[in-house]
């Protein structure tokens, strides 16, 4: 019989005091994340919505906070000799001991991750040091106070009264204006859903215990069990224009729900003591979309980023394509590629630009910043954002890495082996707007360019709704999802809606105005003319005729001043995530109908 050879008894005091001191570090930070996380019910209930994007904005840097301060601790208590490899081996296996009944494990293994590799060489990033694969299972966890959902029962009493009890159950302070009206409009859809189906004994509503907090909406997250089947829904409640409560309306459309939990979207606020088991819920009615989205748009994006890692690195393991360019107009400020097999590209910041480009790399990475901490609204890609990414020499196309070496040499390095990226974003692959525009040209599919030119229209009309300016508006900074969403991609020149200065061009004062070459008229840094978007926008006659029929506002100084005014006046525009026409008419009661986006887009169709 073959020895078992077992690892020595665990004697390192200084490496159980390391694991205790980071594990401290993370229960400090999570403690933090949920209580402002707690903070959102109030805010909504009082209809704060600047104190609350102010919260959520504040709750996304709390993470990288608490990993500096735990890492200056054990730098400060512990000098470097005494920290030998066996030291380090050694810290993992009692921070491993520690998390035997931690409710947040996996989140703990991803700060510990992050503490040490600000500690360590990228060599020591493996198994033997860091949690490269997870070590502790997160699939029966239950929490010891609020159970993970609540059951209701609706065969007895139909769904009309159990939607009552769930709605009532979320003990909102701020008093509905016709709750009996509401329920009766989603228990209607729901029997429409269901149908003729017969009732089965284990019929049941399935609903999260707490609210999820976005922008001006609370969202309850349940679903219907009946037999075998299940049907997801999510009701949205809203503050009509008397502050008083309404429920707008019941998805139960799994694209619809899908969109609701979009990469391009702020982060939700929500109450979890067990967060693996709301992810594992969520993916019960969305099984398409991978954990590392959930954890992200739950606003757990480190471990989010740290689930992404790990599903590239196994991708990268089972196939055999290679990293290349990718397709589209190159830019000036990034190199962007990407593994055609891979639903993602990658970014590098230039390490120089040409002109008219005036930025630096600093002032770049201060915009991705900023679009990271600032209410995407549905229109701007979240973008995940490494240092030291290792990839194999023999995955990367020799013309890439000449592209790299020339434009981009300050982040690599490079051995017979690895390519090492020191900096780069990863965003999710979407089809450039303009390659999107000349397939349906080619196609003479005037459908599909209509869509992506009102899609254009209202991406640009909700970016600056929530006091964000484009800048470069070219189809080529928008990128089309694959549910025919536009989305912006490209930070490099956006700026505040209420820092830009929207004028008309002034009046030639004589005909050498007129016919120069060059504006007669002094132009600020600032200084925005929509009447010139239409040479660069409009050359295609059939792009003309639907841009002209959805956005001419768009052409009009007036416009833009409009909503400048309104962010200014300290206005909070409703932009909706989900269809307009799906909303429930609650009359002269409802609040503003918000921003159209218009219907839903089908890329098959």
């Amino acid at each position: 019989m073959p020895q078992v050879a077992f690892p020595k008894l665990l004697s390192s005091q200084i490496a159980f005091d390391i694991a205790r001191t980071i594990l401290d570090g993370f229960n400090k930070h999570y403690r933090l994340f949920r209580a402002v996380s707690q903070q959102a019910k109030t805010r909504f209930e009082l209809a704060e919505w600047k104190e609350g994007q102010k919260i959520a904005r504040e709750r996304i840097s709390y993470y990288d906070k608490r990993v500096i301060e735990c890492a200056t601790i054990l730098e400060d208590d512990y000098d470097e000799a005494d920290l030998t490899d066996p030291v380090w081996r050694e810290v993992k296996l009692h921070y491993m001991g520690l998390l035997i009944d931690h409710m947040q494990p996996e989140l703990a293994e991803t700060f510990f991750n992050s503490v040490c590799t600000k500690m360590l060489h990228r060599n020591y990033y493996n198994n033997d040091f860091i949690f490269m694969r997870p070590a502790v299972a997160t699939d029966y966890i239950e929490s010891d106070h609020l159970p993970t959902y609540r059951v209701y029962y609706p065969a007895n009493d139909g769904f009309h009264y159990s939607l009552k009890r769930i709605i009532t159950n979320f003990r909102l302070e701020t008093p509905f204006a016709d709750l009996d009206r509401d329920v009766t409009a989603i228990a209607q859809r729901l029997n429409e859903l269901i149908g003729a189906e017969r009732v089965e004994p284990n019929q049941q509503l399935q609903v999260l215990s707490n609210l999820f907090f976005r922008n001006k909406g609370a969202y309850i997250v349940g679903k219907v069990v009946n037999g075998n089947r299940e049907y997801p829904f999510i009701v949205p409640i809203l503050h009509n224009r008397h502050n008083h409560l309404i429920l707008d309306t019941v998805l139960l459309d799994p694209v619809q729900i899908t969109v609701l939990f979009s990469f391009t979207r702020a982060y939700f606020m929500v109450d979890m003591e067990v967060p693996s088991a709301y992810v594992q819920f969520l993916r019960s009615i969305m099984p398409r979309k991978p954990r590392s989205e959930i954890y992200t748009v739950l606003g757990l994006q480190k471990h989010g980023k740290n689930l992404f890692y790990r599903d590239f690195l196994h991708h990268l393991r089972y196939s055999s394509d290679q990293i290349q360019e990718a397709p589209g107009i190159r830019g000036l400020v990034m190199l962007v590629f990407a593994l055609p097999s891979f639903p993602y590209v990658f970014k590098v910041i230039k390490d120089s630009f040409p002109p008219p480009k005036d930025t630096t790399k600093e002032l770049i990475k201060e915009k991705y910043l900023l679009v990271k901490n600032h209410d995407r609204v549905g229109r701007m890609a979240d973008t995940l954002e490494y240092s030291d990414v290792t990839f194999p020499r023999s995955r990367i196309t020799e013309s890439l890495l000449a592209e790299i070496r020339r434009y981009a040499p300050s982040v690599l390095e490079e051995n017979e082996n690895e390519v090492v990226i020191k900096h780069l974003y990863i965003e999710r692959r979407m089809v450039p707007l303009n390659i999107w525009l000349m397939e349906a040209e080619k196609e003479h599919n005037n459908a599909a360019i209509e869509h992506g030119i009102r899609e254009y229209g209202n991406a640009i009309k909700e970016l600056v709704a929530a006091n964000i300016f484009p800048g470069d508006m070219l189809y080529k900074n928008f990128g089309v999802t694959r549910l025919g969403r536009v989305v912006f991609y490209d930070y490099d020149e956006i700026e505040y809606t209420v820092d830009c200065n929207f004028r008309s061009i002034p009046l030639a004062r004589n005909d050498e105005d007129e016919m120069a070459a060059e504006p007669w008229y002094h132009i600020a840094k600032n200084d925005v003319f929509p009447e010139q978007f239409a040479p660069f926008l409009l050359g295609n006659a059939k792009v003309r005729e639907y841009f002209m029929k959805y956005h001419a506002d768009l052409l009009t100084p007036g416009y833009w001043q409009a909503c400048k005014k309104r962010i200014m006046e300290g206005h909070v525009e409703d932009v909706f995530p989900y269809p307009q026409e799906i909303r429930f008419c609650h009359s002269s009661a409802s609040r503003g109908s918000g921003i159209n986006t218009g219907p839903d887009f089908n890329p098959a169709a």
